[in-house]
């Protein structure tokens, strides 16, 4: 009973702070606009943000950001970029998380009786070696 309490608040405490989080995200990867001024070649920085799947472009994503920057070459820069639209489905990681956390616990229960039965059966084994080592012959007359 004392499980299922503790599953409970557990789920409470992942559901009021995945909220704070975005299921849903536009991921855009480009150049640098630097590179773009100053035909040097730079590494590709990544923009995010969060917009409808249909505004997920250069022009929802990626602009509003640089676009004083880049100055009318908006155009140049735009077709150098990859957006694409990403949704994760948080519930089925809050399950997969919860599950591993059962078996974890599971194990440590498992492994705590097992370590309560050791000296139990130690205790037997030790008698029984006592009984069967006096009854020893040697044979050697």
């Amino acid at each position: 009973m004392m499980d299922i309490k503790i599953l409970a608040v557990l789920m409470l405490f992942a559901h009021a702070n995945g909220q704070l989080y975005e299921d849903k995200r536009c991921r855009c990867v480009c150049p640098s606009p630097a590179a773009l001024l100053n035909n040097t070649m730079t590494d590709r920085k990544l923009y995010t943000g969060n917009v409808p799947p249909n505004k997920c472009n250069c022009d929802g994503v990626i602009l509003p950001i640089v676009g004083d920057q880049l100055k009318g070459h908006e155009r140049e820069f735009c077709p150098r970029c990859e957006c694409k639209y990403e949704r994760r489905n948080t519930t089925v990681i809050m399950v997969v998380v919860i599950m591993t956390l059962w078996s974890i616990m599971t194990l440590s229960v498992y492994m705590g009786f097992l370590i309560c039965l050791d000296p139990l059966i130690n205790k037997r084994r030790v008698k029984l070696y006592r009984e069967s080592g006096g009854e020893e012959d040697d044979g050697e007359d």
